[in-house]
C-alpha cells in the first residue's frame, strides 16, 4: 500500500504487489463465476455465456438438499456452540477452581488434533452408544469442535471486560440475571458475535468430520461436490457457488457498512 514519502517507483512496487495478491486470492473466485455461465459441460474452456445452468441448478434437488442439511447442520451447531462456549469463556474468566488449568488445556485438543482422528472418535463415540448417523449427529460433532474457538473468541473479548460496570449495577438494585442479561451480554456481544461467524463458517466448510458422521439422508454440500469430482464437477454446481460467494459478499458488505456507520456515528 502507497504512503505517503513514498518514491514513485516505490508505489509502483507496492501496487503490483497488491495487485498479485489480490490476484492470487480471487481468480479461482473468479474462475467459478465464469465458468456458471459456460455453454460448456466439461469446462475444460469457456465456450460461450448461459444462464440455463441456473436452471438445471434449481431442479437439481439432490443438489439443493444438500445445501438444506449444511445450513441446517451450520446453524444448529452454531447456536449449540455459542451458547455453551459463551457460558464457559465467562465462567473460566470468573471463577477460579480446581481443574481450571486442566480444562483450559483440554480446549486446545479438538483444535490442534488432526480433523481425521476427531472424526473416527466421534464416529466412534456414536457407534458406542448406539446414535444413528444423520443431521443430529453432525450437530453433535461440528459443535463440538467449535466450541473451543467460541471460547478463545469470548475470552478474548473479556479480557478488556471492566467489571465496575456490573458492580454498579447490582448496586443500583439489579439482580445477577438481569446483570448478565442487560450489562455482561451486551458489551461482550462482539465477541459472540466473531465466535458465532467462526463456528459458522468451519461448520458450513467441514467435509473430513462430516463424512465420518453423516448418515445416507444427510448429505452436505461440501460431501456432494467432493463425491461429483470423482465424475467431473458439473456447471450447475458452479452456479450455486457463484449464487453462495454474492449472498456472503451482500452480508460482508452490508456488516462492514453497519459497522463503518455505528463508529462515524459514536
Amino acid at each position: 500500500m502507497a504512503t505517503q514519502g513514498q518514491t514513485p517507483g516505490a508505489r509502483v512496487r507496492n501496487t503490483v504487489f497488491s495487485a498479485l495478491v489480490y490476484a492470487f486470492l480471487y481468480a479461482p473466485i473468479a474462475v467459478i463465476v465464469l465458468f456458471s455461465f459456460n455453454t460448456s459441460r466439461r469446462n475444460i474452456v469457456f465456450e460461450g455465456f448461459t444462464l440455463d445452468w441456473y436452471g438445471v441448478m434449481a431442479g437439481n434437488t439432490q443438489l439443493i438438499d444438500s445445501l438444506v442439511n449444511t445450513l441446517i447442520v451450520a446453524s444448529c451447531s452454531t447456536l449449540l456452540s455459542v451458547i455453551i462456549g459463551s457460558l464457559a469463556a465467562i465462567g473460566m474468566y470468573r471463577y477460579r477452581f480446581r481443574g481450571r488449568s486442566a480444562i483450559d488445556a483440554l480446549l486446545y485438543i479438538p483444535v490442534v488434533i488432526p480433523e481425521v482422528v476427531l472424526g473416527i472418535a466421534l464416529l466412534s463415540v456414536f457407534s458406542f452408544v448406539n446414535m444413528p448417523l444423520g443431521l443430529l449427529s453432525m450437530i453433535i460433532a461440528h459443535a463440538t469442535f467449535s466450541i473451543p474457538f467460541v471460547v478463545f473468541t469470548v475470552r478474548a473479548r473479556l479480557s478488556g471486560f471492566d467489571s465496575s460496570t456490573e458492580e454498579a449495577a447490582m448496586d443500583l438494585g439489579a439482580n445477577r440475571l438481569q446483570v448478565f442479561r442487560r450489562i455482561t451480554v451486551p458489551l461482550i456481544a462482539p465477541g459472540i458475535g466473531a465466535g458465532a461467524m467462526l463456528a459458522f463458517t468451519l461448520s458450513i466448510d467441514d467435509i473430513i468430520i462430516s463424512f465420518f458422521t453423516t448418515g445416507a439422508t444427510s448429505m452436505t454440500f461440501p460431501l456432494k461436490v467432493m463425491e461429483m469430482v470423482r465424475s467431473g464437477v458439473s456447471p450447475d454446481v458452479y452456479a450455486l457457488s457463484t449464487i453462495i460467494i454474492l449472498v456472503t459478499f451482500a452480508v460482508v458488505v452490508t456488516t462492514q457498512a453497519v459497522r463503518y456507520r455505528r463508529e462515524k456515528g459514536q
